[in-house]
C-alpha cells in the first residue's frame, strides 16, 4: 500500500522521532509513505475566516498531490492533520472558497476535495487494521498502563474530523489495546493542554497541562501518549506526574524496530 505522506514542519524539527518511528513502522506494516515533494508549512491553524485562501494553498496543494497519484494522505502530526481536513472540507462544501483557491493555484484541473484524508491513527484502524498489528508484534507491551491523550485537534470540530467519538473516543484505546498493554481510562484525555495560549498566557496552559498529567497519574497511568507535538511540549513542561512520548514510539517498541530505529 503506498499513500502520500506530509510530514510537517515539527516534524522535521522538534519532534523528529514522531516522524522517524512513524516511517519505521509504516515498513513493518505494509505501507510505503510517499513524502509529498516540496511540501511546505500546512498554516499551523485553520483560520475560519472567509476571506483567508492564502494561508490554505499549500495544504490545498498537497491534498491536489495525493489526487494526481491517486492516493490517501496521511499526517501524523495533529494539528497539520486539522488544517488538511478542515481545507478538504471547506473545498467540498465552499464553492467561493473552492473557486478562489483555485484561482490561485492555477492548475488545469480545479481541485475538487476528492482526497482521502487520514491521520496515521486512522489508517491504522481502517487500513491496516488493528488485528492486522496485533499480528504484528514480537514485543508485547504486557503489564503496561498507558494513557492516550487526544486533546483537540484530532477530535473537533467533530463533524468535520470525524475520527471518533468526540467525547468518549476509542481509537488510541483499541491501539494500545493491540499493543498488548492497558488502557487507561481518565477524565482528561480529550480536554485542552493550553497549547495555543502557552505564550500569550504560560500560567494558564500550565494550569491546564498539569491538571491533565495528574489526572492520567491518579488513574494509575505509567505513561501518557499522544499524536500532538505541542500537547507533548505542555504536558512535559508542565507536568512531572507521568512520562510522555509520541504514540509512534510505543508502536515501534512493541513491532520491535525501536532500537533498529534509534540506530539508525
Amino acid at each position: 500500500m503506498i499513500v502520500s505522506y506530509f510530514p510537517g514542519c515539527t516534524l522535521k524539527t522538534k519532534a523528529q522521532d514522531l516522524d522517524m518511528y512513524a516511517r519505521k513502522c509504516a515498513e513493518v506494516l505494509g505501507v510505503t509513505l510517499e513524502e509529498i515533494d516540496n511540501w511546505q508549512c500546512c498554516g499551523g491553524v485553520f483560520t475560519t475566516v472567509n476571506n483567508d485562501a492564502v494561508t490554505k494553498l499549500s495544504s490545498v496543494r498537497a491534498l491536489d498531490f495525493a489526487r494526481s497519484k491517486t492516493q490517501p494522505l496521511v499526517s501524523v502530526c495533529s494539528a497539520c492533520h486539522n488544517v488538511l481536513k478542515q481545507t478538504n472540507h471547506a473545498v467540498q462544501t465552499d464553492k467561493a472558497f473552492a473557486d478562489k483557491v483555485n484561482l490561485y493555484m492555477g492548475n488545469e484541473s480545479p481541485y475538487d476535495g476528492s482526497t482521502q484524508v487520514y491521520h496515521y491513527l486512522e489508517m491504522l484502524r481502517d487500513l491496516v487494521g488493528f488485528d492486522a498489528i496485533k499480528e504484528k508484534v514480537v514485543n508485547p507491551l504486557k503489564g503496561k498502563k498507558i494513557a492516550a491523550y487526544y486533546g483537540c485537534l484530532l477530535l473537533r470540530p467533530s463533524g468535520v474530523m470525524q475520527m471518533d467519538d468526540p467525547e468518549n473516543p476509542q481509537i488510541f484505546e483499541d491501539l494500545i489495546r493491540a499493543l498488548g498493554a492497558e488502557p487507561v481510562i481518565y477524565a482528561m484525555r480529550n480536554e485542552c493542554c493550553g497549547g495555543y495560549v502557552t505564550m500569550e498566557s504560560p500560567e494558564f496552559a500550565a494550569k491546564k497541562s498539569k491538571a491533565i498529567t495528574d489526572n492520567a497519574a491518579s488513574f494509575g497511568a505509567d505513561m501518557i501518549v499522544t499524536a500532538c507535538p505541542l500537547c507533548k511540549y505542555n504536558l512535559e513542561k508542565n507536568g512531572n506526574s507521568v512520562p510522555v512520548v509520541y504514540f509512534t514510539e510505543l508502536l515501534a517498541e512493541a513491532l520491535g524496530v525501536k532500537e533498529d530505529t534509534q540506530n539508525a
